[in-house]
């Protein structure tokens, strides 16, 4: 049954698409914007094999997955451990949770003049900017998580003779686990925005540095497939690494059916 579904989903997704190919194709083959302001879908792809094939791509990767990964690392580890913090001392969270949200609002790309006059243009405030505007995000769903465990689990533990320490581990951190990986899952996202910001702007090699190459350079096809490409790793990533390990968890927590 649930094989089932997950086909007919990858079905209509594959449905979608394709007509949004066919609409792409249908308005660059009608010529209302020049070749070079909007490229077939042919002409993308073989830009995106020509650029795999001489390395260009697959460098520009390898760089900007190193930077996402420290990025993503360094952010999840701040945001739970701050989130940790004004979970378990609540005159803290009253004190800082409005500041927490008042950052969680502002976009990735702000940070960066900071994070240039700090760290000059180069990995450094590149990697800062991802640290800044992912770890928000963190903080507030491990706040959440650890202060919205049922109690009753915490008051069965303690009555059956569980020190603070073993309901932290044994009890909390397991209930609280769904929001954690939320948090993970949100904060890759903001982690891949700030990733393009910092690397749009802030120099260096990687995706965003040949996007801002192929628009100087007027190739339009190489802008077009290095959005797509993107586009791509964040669904990927999305959608068949961090939501299937979210969705197996909440099966064994017993939140949605198997």
């Amino acid at each position: 049954m649930k094989f089932r579904e997950t086909a007919k989903t990858l079905l209509f997704r594959l449905l979608v698409f394709g007509l949004l190919i066919l609409i792409w194709h249908f308005l660059a083959s009608r010529d209302i914007w020049p070749e070079y302001l909007l490229p077939r879908p042919l002409a993308v792809v073989e830009t995106l094999i020509t650029r795999f094939q001489d390395g260009t791509l697959l460098e520009a990767i390898s760089v900007s997955f190193r930077r996402l990964l420290i990025g993503f690392g360094l952010a999840s580890a701040l945001g739970f451990f701050l989130g940790l913090f004004l979970a378990l001392v609540p005159s803290a969270d009253r004190a800082f949770s409005p500041f927490i949200i008042a950052l969680q609002s502002v976009p990735s790309v702000v940070w960066l003049p900071l994070a240039l006059l700090w760290f000059s243009l180069g990995e450094t405030a590149i990697i800062s900017v991802i640290i800044l505007g992912a770890s928000w995000n963190m903080v507030s769903t491990t706040t959440s998580g650890l202060k919205n465990v049922n109690p009753v689990f915490i008051k069965s533990a303690r009555t059956l003779g569980a020190g603070k320490l073993s309901v932290f581990y044994r009890v909390m951190l397991p209930a609280a686990l769904p929001h954690l990986l939320t948090g993970l899952r949100f904060s890759w996202a903001f982690s891949w925005r700030a990733l393009m910001a910092g690397e749009l702007i802030g120099g260096g090699s990687g995706l965003g540095q040949l996007l801002m190459w192929g628009r100087d350079m007027g190739n339009m096809r190489l802008v077009i497939a290095i959005i797509f490409l993107i586009g791509a790793f964040g669904f990927i990533t999305d959608n068949y690494f961090f939501k299937k390990i979210e969705d197996r968890v909440l099966e064994r927590w017993g939140y949605q059916s198997s």
